[in-house]
């Protein structure tokens, strides 16, 4: 049987040497969404900003559209927050007629409604700008070998799909698999699931190899991202020009999203990625087979508005992260973390 367990990805600054934990309570990992709009007050689309704790995305959508009476399809949202933390996000409900629902009839110790409105237009998934993270490690043994690395962190950190991405143990992605190899998953969000995983595993290879193997070097035929922009292009030859565009952040360094033609970058660089890839064929070849159009990432992640600030025992970050960005792959280059969320649940709550 294929392989799929997930290593230990390449650190950009060394693996960290203190220890910490992260979740030990709900309040230490807070998410708030950023929109690049606000509520216009037209329209059938009803927009709901929540507040929750303990729940998933899919479960408060659940709930508002068995408040509405509408059907699940008709709830959408711009990203999946996390279950363990408190987070906030904006969901839209389609409600065709006049109904005016009382949202707040919903609040509970796990749910908030904060505010709502109507919206032309229904939210769909990637439209917001990113997510402000507040975020506390505990339980640090070496504080001294932390604040030193914070420092590195503006300089970019790889940006990895985090653990989440996989299930546990990495389980999404060996669903992938048998989903390739026939296996029939009638379920949409599943499937989505699993050729998301299968994606990020190939992607944390490359960008992971990438890095390892020749740091912040260019290659010929990389494909690079335009600053701000999902769009990429491909740079056959460096020149001095390109060189001056990449040290002023004006393009960046990207690793592929496979999919029905490869990777994107050419030459040398899609060489090196084919290579990368080449132990897991029935991935390429299932991205393929779905239609999957090759995508890019950039392979650096920078948290904007990084600050700390020490209260106790806790060390408090506060940094903004783009769209589709994950906060572990941050925390991952500051200390050697256990997610209290993960752990078994007697052994969380610190029981022998």
């Amino acid at each position: 049987m294929t392989d799929y367990t997930l290593p230990q990805w390449h650190y950009l600054y060394g693996k960290p040497s203190a220890k910490g934990q992260i979740r030990a309570e709900a309040s230490h990992f807070q998410v708030d969404e950023i929109l690049p709009f606000a509520p216009d007050g037209e329209g059938e689309n009803h927009m709901v900003h929540v507040e929750k704790t303990g729940l998933t995305t899919h479960q408060v959508a659940d709930m508002l559209a068995k408040f509405a009476g509408v059907p699940s399809r008709d709830v959408s949202w711009a990203g999946l927050k996390d279950k363990h933390g408190i987070t906030r996000q904006w969901l839209s409900i389609r409600i065709p007629g006049k109904l005016e629902p009382k949202w707040e009839a919903l609040n509970s110790e796990q749910l908030t409604i904060l505010a709502s409105g109507r919206n032309l237009k229904k939210l769909r998934t990637g439209a917001l700008l990113g997510n402000r993270f507040k975020i506390a490690i505990s339980s640090i043994d070496n504080i001294d070998a932390v604040l030193p690395r914070l420092a590195q962190l503006q300089a970019g950190v790889p940006n990895y799909y985090g653990e989440q991405r996989f299930g546990h143990g990495g389980r999404n992605v060996y669903r992938a698999a048998e989903m390739f190899a026939g296996k029939r998953v009638k379920d949409r969000n599943k499937r989505s699931i699993y050729l998301s995983a299968a994606r990020s595993f190939l992607f944390n290879h490359v960008l992971s190899a990438r890095l390892q193997q020749h740091g912040s070097a260019v290659m010929a035929g990389d494909a690079m991202m335009l600053a701000g922009s999902n769009s990429f292009f491909v740079a056959p030859q460096w020149d001095a020009e390109l060189q001056d565009r990449l040290a002023r952040q004006d393009i960046n360094l990207s690793a592929p999203l496979w999919g029905d033609g490869g990777g994107g970058a050419e030459g040398d660089a899609a060489e090196f990625e084919a290579g990368i890839v080449a132990p897991w064929p029935e991935l390429c070849s299932g991205l393929a087979n779905a239609r999957m159009n090759p995508e890019r990432r950039r392979a650096l992640l920078i948290p904007e508005q990084l600050k700390y600030q020490q209260q106790g025992d806790l060390l408090w970050l506060e940094f903004i992260l783009p769209s589709g960005a994950f906060a572990t792959s941050v925390l991952r280059e500051l200390v050697e973390y256990s997610d209290a969320q993960a752990l078994p649940q007697d052994q969380a709550q610190g029981n022998p």
